[in-house]
Formats: C-alpha cells, structure tokens, sequence
C-alpha cells in the first residue's frame, strides 16, 4: 500500500469485519514531525495466541485465502521510517493498533485521501459510530457520526451518496485548511 489511508482503510475493514459498533481513528503530529496513528474499536478483539502472531502474513481468519498481509506491510511501512506498530486487544472488548512513523523520512508514506478514506468508512457501515480526529500544531480536523446523525436525524442514512459527497467534501477542507497553515 502506498498511502497510510489505505492501511487505515483496511484495518478500520478488519474492525467491521471483527464485529465492531464503535470505531475510533485519531491521528496527531508533533512540531518534530512524528505522526500517531490509532485505531481503536470495540469489536471481538483477540486472543493473545493469535495477537503474538497477528503481524506473520500467513496468519489471518480468512477462509478464502491463507495469506493476511494488511497489518504485516503496515508494520514494516512504520518500521521503515523508524517508527512502531503496535497491537492492544483484549478478547470481547475490542482492539487498539498504534503505528508511529517519522513523517520526515524518506520512505514515509504520503497520508493519502484520508477525507475519502473516512468517508469510505461511513457509507461502507453506516450503522458504526465513526470519530475521527487528526491533530497537529497548527489545527484539528474532526468528525463525529452521533454529531451527523444528530443533525440529520434518523430517517437519513449516512449511506446516502449525497451524505458521502458532504463528508468528504467537509474532511477535504478541514485538512486542506491544516496543510495550509503549514505553509
């Protein structure tokens, strides 16, 4: 993968997939240029057998292949930078992977899309209660589903393309604005 969205996009998938209700993405860069990615859900969470093995690509619960490569090149993409991957889980709680990476490095991964990213999230599972928070010196960018629904009310499903257009466009702008105050 060549964009950390895309790792967010696949580990927020194994969360869905995990059962999850509640998903949480929070990204924070510091003024030395070290980014945080966590994510963190409430979804079946893992035994510690499985999580002590869970970053080997030939370990994965998918029945149709037995090849999991998802966590395995999202730990060696933080590991390139000189940053860590790390997995908390904890059986019927749910699951936290952190991965820190020097933004500075040369072979850090561009964020990516991250306002398509999280919108893919929402439309994919409009029933999961999405917060999203990307912090840096110079701003936050967030969203919050309970705020959307709360808005919208109940009988407009966050599935809805026109919903999706408005959550990306609303991201687009909110980092837009963080790029922008770095320059």
């Amino acid at each position: 993968m060549k964009e950390l969205s895309l790792h967010i996009l696949d580990v927020a998938q194994n969360s869905v997939a995990a059962g999850a209700t509640r998903l949480e993405l929070a990204l924070s860069e510091d003024a030395a240029g070290w980014l945080t990615v966590t994510i963190t859900d409430n979804g079946r969470g893992m035994a510690p057998e499985f999580l002590s093995r869970v970053t080997d690509p030939f370990t994965t619960t998918r029945t149709t292949r037995k090849v999991g490569m998802g966590l395995a090149l999202y730990l060696l993409a933080a590991q390139q930078t000189g940053g860590t991957l790390r997995l908390d889980s904890t059986p019927g709680q749910g699951t936290a992977v952190t991965a820190v990476f020097d933004r500075k490095h040369l072979d850090c991964p561009p964020l990516g899309d991250l306002a398509s990213t999280v919108a893919l999230i929402i439309q994919g599972s409009p029933e999961l209660e999405v917060h999203y928070r990307h912090t840096t010196p110079r701003g936050t960018a967030e969203l919050s589903t309970p705020e959307l629904k709360a808005v919208l009310g109940e009988d407009i499903s966050l599935a809805e393309p026109e919903i999706f257009t408005w959550i990306k466009h609303d991201l687009s702008e909110q980092e837009a604005q963080l790029e922008g105050a770095a320059q």
